[in-house]
């Protein structure tokens, strides 16, 4: 029960200090840079040196990718239908319907529901999703812009100055060589920032106002990315017969709404603003019921 009053204080507390006025307009910045640059690599740093890898593992690497290649599809088929769309809100759709919340809101639905261990392992998941939106993701943004020439050394750029990944990369090597131990204290430390202030940025960015005129637009990303995406991982994970925590962490994680970065990367490319923040801000709200749901079929239904 406290995770769940940790994730609703922290995103009112978020709406209402917006709302208020009192902090400056772009305060979410701060703290995004604060997570990003020092505590998703915190969190690498404290879980991964413990992990212990298994071939199972791989399916958590692989399932953000498959989210991303079917949901692809998903939105072509969908803008190929609908001859209105423009090219600049079709490619906002594939940014802000393909991509899960992983760590913002996914790691505090995770101890939610199942425990804070169980982040040692959504992480790969994470970490992927990250890498995706740093290349893929980018790559889709600029195509679609009006305004932007697509260069690889962009792309590039993107890639290698992204903290998270680096993070990832070095908690995975550096114990091979140094014994860490001694800073898994720290690590904990700054790990722990992650969760509330994640939460409390997602408050400062929700928006819901104008969402009647984009209904369609916001219901077709929301069915996939709450819905079809974790079926989709679900199918995989029955027909390959996975069983145990490694599948349910990988649905439901694919069941996360919407990557907050990626909202962001599509205001930045003017990829249609206005849908990709209600895209990001419905899909929070109705994220609490859908994953629930998710939960429940997870864990009585005995499928994994």
């Amino acid at each position: 029960m406290s995770n769940f009053l940790l994730i609703f204080i922290c995103i009112i507390a978020g709406i209402f200090f917006r709302k208020s006025g009192s902090l400056p307009k772009d305060a979410h910045k701060g703290i995004n840079t604060w997570i990003i640059n020092l505590g998703l690599p915190a969190i690498s740093f404290k879980y991964l040196p413990h992990l212990d890898f298994k071939p199972e593992l791989l399916f958590l690497a692989l399932s953000p990718i498959l989210v991303w290649a079917f949901g692809w599809l998903y939105i072509t088929i969908y803008g190929a239908s609908n001859k209105k769309i423009s090219k600049a809100t079709l490619g906002g759709l594939k940014l802000t319907a393909l991509l899960s919340n992983t760590s913002f809101v996914g790691f505090a639905l995770i101890t939610a529901y199942f425990s804070e261990k169980e982040i040692g392992i959504a992480i790969i998941c994470d970490q992927i999703t990250f890498a995706i939106l740093s290349t893929i993701g980018i790559f889709v943004a600029i195509r679609s812009s009006q305004d932007q020439k697509l260069e690889a050394k962009i792309l590039i750029k993107k890639v290698i100055t992204f903290p998270p990944i680096w993070g990832f990369v070095l908690a995975l090597i550096l114990p091979r060589f140094i014994d860490l131990s001694p800073l898994d204290q720290f690590f904990d430390k700054i790990a722990a920032t992650v969760g509330p202030l994640a939460l409390f940025s997602v408050g400062l960015q929700l928006k819901f106002g104008g969402w009647a005129s984009e209904i369609k637009h916001i219901s077709t990303a929301l069915l996939y990315k709450l819905m079809l995406a974790p079926l989709l991982i679900g199918i995989v994970a029955l027909l390959f017969g996975l069983k145990g925590m490694v599948p349910k962490i990988a649905i439901f994680e694919a069941a996360m709404p919407t990557l907050v970065t990626a909202g962001i990367v599509a205001d930045q490319y003017n990829l249609n603003p206005k849908l990709s923040n209600l895209v990001v801000g419905v899909g929070i709200a109705l994220s609490f019921i859908s994953t629930g749901i998710w939960y429940v079929i997870l864990t009585y239904l005995g499928l994994f």
